[in-house]
């Protein structure tokens, strides 16, 4: 059984929360794309967790955890995400973590580029989080990347730093204007951190497909949501990689495998971090009073997360783009708050009305139509059984079933790793 927990909005949905729970009767759980520049946070009996390049599975002992060829991995960043968890008693060892040889090193002069050029951007920057994302999968696609399995391999690893270190210093010195790259420092960078994890290092495509035709039980994870996706996200303003279901048996390592079951991850309002457009957002007292409900900020940055009401329309396109044969719906209980509830149910576009997600471009030009929905007003954190939810609850819950035409097969009613009501 394969199964893809994918997201359909903008990121931070809660796929981590759900990998946690749902990864009990997994025998294995691989991240498939992306590299730390977003965080799972996960609340479970062991205590708060952030992650950002670990699976989160990670947190169950039963569990064997794959970084695929996908990733992008930062290796300083690896191992202090390690010894954060290793010091709250988690076990982290080449037995319960694999990591690809095909995936590709995020280096220092990669955030070092990548800060560069939004301070070049200024006022038109995409609002990248600064962790080299954008330049590192750039030089995958250039073919002057270092991978994961180089590190096994020393000598000629190091003979193509004094080559690619050049390359580099042709924008970031004659380019930029800022200091060169030294070769000395960065062999020295992959030797201080490459050392730690050789004997993690694997051929994960050869392990995965062994476990398969074994019949395990694999879980893909994903970072960020649809929105967020190369091709069909909110471009330009997205990651770098492909955050579609579609994607995780490449990224994974196994193209020659099919998913089973996706599952999509989408909030009961809208959060989006970074630039671009965001249709349904709030702003304001509004947007304060969601943001602050809902703790909207950024698990690996910090950063306060634009907030708005549930986007049907966004979030149906989601579901299309994910290929979702069931939703979990989170946060819930943050609407608790209201006495009325909105919904984006349409947008705007040029005085016509859409219900359909348009191009990102015509994005700037719409505006979101709004219904109301009476609120329920109490705390629903503590239920545990459908039965258990107010009346209006449960028809907002229908209406986004219908809007989004998919079976929502769960319901997120607080951070804990039991707060989940099943439909």
């Amino acid at each position: 059984m394969l199964t893809a927990i994918c997201g359909i909005n903008w990121g931070d949905e809660g796929k981590g929360k759900m990998v946690d729970l749902l990864s009990q009767d997994q025998n294995v759980v691989c991240r498939y794309q992306g590299g730390n520049n977003a965080g799972h946070t996960v609340v479970n009996e062991r205590g708060k967790f952030i992650l950002n390049l670990l699976p989160s599975g990670i947190l169950r002992e039963n569990v064997v955890n794959v970084l695929g060829c996908g990733m992008v991995i930062d290796i300083k960043h690896l191992t202090e995400e390690a010894a954060r968890l290793r010091e709250k008693g988690v076990k982290i060892t080449p037995e319960n973590l694999k990591i690809s040889d095909r995936a590709v090193i995020t280096m220092p002069y990669h955030v070092l580029m990548d800060c560069l050029e939004e301070d070049r951007l200024a006022g038109k920057k995409f609002g990248s989080t600064r962790r080299g994302i954008a330049p590192v999968y750039s030089d995958k696609y250039m073919k002057k990347a270092f991978r994961m399995g180089e590190l096994l391999h020393p000598d000629r690893l190091f003979e193509r730093v004094r080559e690619i270190v050049e390359w580099k210093n042709l924008t970031v010195e004659k380019g930029y204007g800022h200091a060169p790259i030294s070769v000395d420092e960065t062999i020295a960078y992959l030797k201080e951190y490459g050392e730690i994890w050789k004997d993690y290092i694997c051929d994960t495509g050869l392990y995965l497909d062994r476990m398969h035709k074994e019949g395990k039980k694999i879980m893909f994870e994903a970072q960020l949501g649809a929105l967020k996706d190369i091709d069909f996200g909110i471009y330009p303003y997205t990651s770098s990689s492909s955050t579609i279901a579609a994607y995780a048996p490449i990224g994974a390592g196994v193209p020659n495998l099919k998913l089973d079951r996706t599952i999509g991850i989408m909030k009961a309002y809208s959060s989006c971090v970074g630039e671009g457009p965001f249709t349904a957002e709030y702003f304001g007292e509004k947007a304060d009073i969601l943001r602050e409900a809902g703790g909207e900020y950024g698990a690996a940055t910090g950063r306060p997360r634009r907030v708005g009401p549930f986007d049907a329309v966004a979030s149906a396109y989601g579901v299309r783009c994910q290929g979702a044969d069931e939703v979990v719906l989170t946060k819930l209980d943050i609407l608790s708050v209201y006495d009325t509830i909105e919904i984006c149910t349409a947008y705007e576009l040029d005085g016509k009305i859409i219900r359909d997600f348009p191009y990102p471009d015509a994005l700037n030009r719409c505006k979101p139509v709004f219904e109301s929905f009476k609120g329920w007003k109490c705390d629903i954190s503590k239920c545990r059984k459908k039965e258990e939810l107010p009346q209006e609850a449960l028809d907002y819950i229908a209406f986004i079933e219908k809007a989004c035409a998919c079976k929502i097969s769960y319901v997120a009613v607080g951070a804990e790793r039991d707060a989940v009501i099943k439909f």
